[in-house]
């Protein structure tokens, strides 16, 4: 380091001697700077500029948290905005609601032709469109019995009617919501229905799969009596079962009271994983967890049911009923709870319309995994059908 300084030193004294004009303030300037690198050199770099750069790394760093910060407390707040704004909305706009329990603008599964049974393994299987009223146009699907499945093959639609009148009973299925009667659980149960020799007729109430109309409880449980009526111009002394899984209990439960009430009963109700009533299924199903406990729930959210005219009231039907009784309900039921199931039967058995009739309730373990939708996988369910169908004649049993 001295080698690089002394010629610069040296050069200034000679500078200094010589008088240069060089030696007045400009000499002096130079002279300092001169100095201050050499100081600067002999001293190596310290520890400023380790330190000012560790500052400006913590600098980023906290400017990077602070803004994470901010797009997570932005977030947050949209969300709490979200989750406060819905049950206003709700309120203010009932349709929503019915739209929720309706579900009818779920079309599962999607892409199939619902012209063609034959595409779901429903090989004798005919599709029928039925006008219960003006405006309204229904889609429906007959099953005949497994045991005439060669005999189906080709066959038209009056074939498929005049096969009603047989000797084999038939079950009139109403589905719950969401979906169509192509939907997979409900072909798999009519499988099971036909194998056990079943004519099966099911139906897509108004806005549902292909049927043409606007859903309401009134709607639908028209519909079904459309097709109740229909099946028996057409069954003759056949028995007539109604079938009803989910939302679909609540429409057969509202059929069956009315055909009571007109002295027409079915000859027996099946009722699947039923409510007691939509207000205390809304409150029990698990959409409404994150706002069960919201101040005003009722009013907010199960008052907008009932105003737009929605009740589907199973605890205040089965007081009118005057047929046997069977209840169907899986332990680990999700949408539909266990115990809603077992308080309908708790209402219906003491009723002075069952005296006559025969109420049973049968409930299949957690541990079986039949959840909402798959007891038609029950290798007992044969056998329940046959033991109670087989006695649906009055006579109650508990």
């Amino acid at each position: 380091m001295r080698k690089r300084t002394e010629p610069v030193a040296l050069e200034h004294e000679r500078r200094a001697a010589s008088g240069s004009p060089s030696a007045g303030p400009a000499a002096a300037a130079l002279d300092a700077d001169c100095r201050l690198k050499q100081n600067l050199c002999l001293a190596g770099p310290g520890p400023a500029e380790p330190r000012c750069a560790a500052d400006a790394g913590m600098k980023r760093a906290l400017g990077r948290r602070k803004g994470l910060c901010f797009r997570l407390r932005k977030i947050l707040f949209c969300v709490l905005g979200l989750y406060v704004a819905i049950p206003f909305l709700i309120k203010l706009c009932p349709g929503i609601q019915a739209k929720l329990i309706f579900l009818n603008f779920v079309r599962v599964p999607y892409f199939i032709d619902l012209k063609k049974p034959q595409d779901q393994g429903l090989n004798h299987t005919c599709n029928y469109y039925l006008q219960p009223e003006e405006d309204v146009t229904i889609g429906v699907w007959h099953t005949v019995p497994a045991v005439w499945w060669k005999n189906a093959q080709g066959k038209d639609q009056m074939w498929y009617e005049d096969a009603l009148s047989s000797s084999h009973p038939i079950i009139l299925y109403l589905h719950g919501n969401a979906g169509t009667r192509g939907g997979d659980h409900r072909v798999e149960l009519y499988k099971v229905l036909s194998s056990l020799g079943y004519h099966v007729v099911t139906f897509d109430y108004r806005g549902w799969g292909d049927s043409v109309g606007t859903p309401s409880e009134r709607g639908m449980t028209y519909d079904a009596l459309h097709v109740f009526d229909w099946i028996k111009v057409r069954s003759g002394d056949n028995p007539v079962y109604i079938w009803g899984h989910s939302l679909g209990t609540g429409v057969a439960t509202n059929l069956v009271r009315r055909l009571c009430e007109r002295e027409t009963p079915p000859d027996a109700l099946i009722l699947e994983s039923p409510f007691t009533n939509i207000r205390e299924e809304a409150k029990s199903h698990p959409f409404s967890v994150i706002y069960r406990y919201f101040p005003g729930f009722d009013w907010f959210f199960l008052d907008p049911i009932t105003s737009s005219g929605i009740q589907f009231a199973n605890d205040e039907n089965v007081k009118h009923i005057s047929c046997s009784l069977l209840i169907l309900h899986a332990e680990d039921d999700p949408v539909v709870p266990f115990q809603l199931g077992r308080k309908l039967y708790n209402i219906a058995a003491p009723s002075r319309s069952f005296r006559d009739f025969k109420v049973q309730f049968i409930p299949f373990h957690s541990d079986l995994g039949y959840r909402h939708k798959y007891i038609y996988k029950s290798p007992e369910l044969p056998r329940i059908l046959r033991e109670f169908l087989g006695k649906s004649e009055p006579g109650r049993q508990h």
